[in-house]
């Protein structure tokens, strides 16, 4: 291999598509250059946002070997890895915690590759990069999320602290059908979940699948209404634009796929997902009218179904939700890397982060040990 160069993009169409898509195995829907243009296109990143582009690529001679998606943040907000503690702190020791470098996809916290190559000689070259661009610009600190943990280990051997949180993920076992999942839970709580799909299937109308050229403008219409009502309650304001949905109809919609509940001929709710190559990914969900269980059958239950037909290893459904274990999403660690200027700093967060890692272990073992799946004769 040619000597590395590593060079800043301050927008992912600074790249052809096909030359970013080369770049690892994929799998993932979120690092693909048609996702990350559509969030800059539509404005949802980039100026006046506190996300600014600023790509990384390395190339060994002019052949592209690997890519990161990096932002210059000025906040701490759409990350769901949480550091505003450690901003505070910083602020009242009499430091300028932003900007930072935030290396992730905007807004969604699914785990896939962040340091984009097949090569791990090229991924080590592209994390040293942030480092240095770090540290010759004074910033205070660099952060990797949701990375994969073979991501966490490189990371970590290069003096990178690493961290752990947790999320509620679906595994399957090789189910046949939804009616197998539920043979693997305990008698009580297969009943309690077949009552709640009884539930929310009688709210008076119908619900259905929708992906590829099914997908027409006014279910956009219809999920931006959803995500205002949802993003507006969780955040203050949401964080896509109305053209990112636009974008995604016009350049992922075979990535998408939509549950839409329709009453008397209007839609009534829905979630989106988007579609891995073995994951199913829950991202966004609304209503306007309220029914029993309707969050639970679109966003948990229809995701499993759809996973056994289309044989998904998993289902990720989002941050956080302790209420998706009683719906078979088991406890699962998620993982982050995160390089800090100051010493003295990057001391106090390791002995903190150790204490963090023990404890979200505690309580993933002792959540766990809550689920639903049988134990001897259930």
């Amino acid at each position: 291999m040619a000597e590395l160069t590593v060079s800043i993009l301050h927008g992912v169409d600074a790249l052809d598509a096909a030359a970013w898509d080369a770049c690892g195995s994929g799998g993932d829907p979120f690092t693909t250059h048609r996702f990350l243009l559509a969030l800059e296109q539509s404005k949802s990143v980039g100026k006046g946002t506190g996300w600014h582009p600023s790509h990384l690529v390395a190339r060994s001679g002019d052949k592209v070997m690997g890519v990161a998606p990096l932002y210059l943040k000025t906040h701490s907000q759409g990350e769901y890895i949480f550091d505003h503690a450690w901003a505070d702190a910083w602020r009242r020791a009499g430091g300028q915690y932003y900007p930072k470098l935030q290396c992730a996809v905007p807004f969604t916290p699914a785990t896939g590759p962040r340091l984009i190559a097949d090569d791990p000689q090229v991924q080590a070259a592209l994390l040293a990069a942030m480092t240095q661009i770090a540290g010759r610009a004074d910033l205070s600190s660099a952060h990797v999320t949701f990375c994969t943990e073979a991501e966490r280990a490189l990371g970590e051997a290069q003096g990178w602290l690493g961290r752990t949180t947790t999320q509620y993920h679906w595994q399957n076992a090789g189910y046949g059908s939804y009616e197998d999942f539920l043979a693997a839970l305990s008698s009580r709580k297969r009943k309690a979940l077949r009552k709640e799909r009884e539930r929310a299937n009688a709210f008076g109308g119908r619900i259905v699948a929708l992906t590829g050229d099914d997908l027409q403008p006014e279910h956009w219409d219809a999920m931006w209404t959803f995500y205002q009502d949802t993003g507006g309650r969780k955040w203050g304001r949401p964080y896509l634009t109305r053209a990112f949905f636009d974008l995604l109809h016009q350049t992922m919609r075979d990535d998408c796929l939509l549950f839409l509940a329709e009453r008397d001929g209007r839609p009534v709710a829905g979630a989106l997902n988007l579609i891995g190559r073995d994951t199913l990914y829950g991202r966004y969900w609304g209503c306007t009218e309220d029914h029993p269980f309707l969050h639970f059958e679109l966003c948990y239950h229809r995701a499993i179904d759809w996973a056994i037909e289309h044989r998904l290893s998993r289902v990720e459904a989002g941050a956080q939700g302790e209420h998706k274990l009683a719906r078979g999403y088991m406890p699962a660690e998620t993982h982050s890397i995160h390089w800090v200027s100051d010493a003295g700093f990057r001391r106090a967060l390791q002995g903190y982060l150790a204490q963090e890692a023990e404890a979200v272990g505690d309580d993933m073992a002792e959540t766990a040990a809550f689920g639903p799946y049988r134990r001897g004769d259930g």
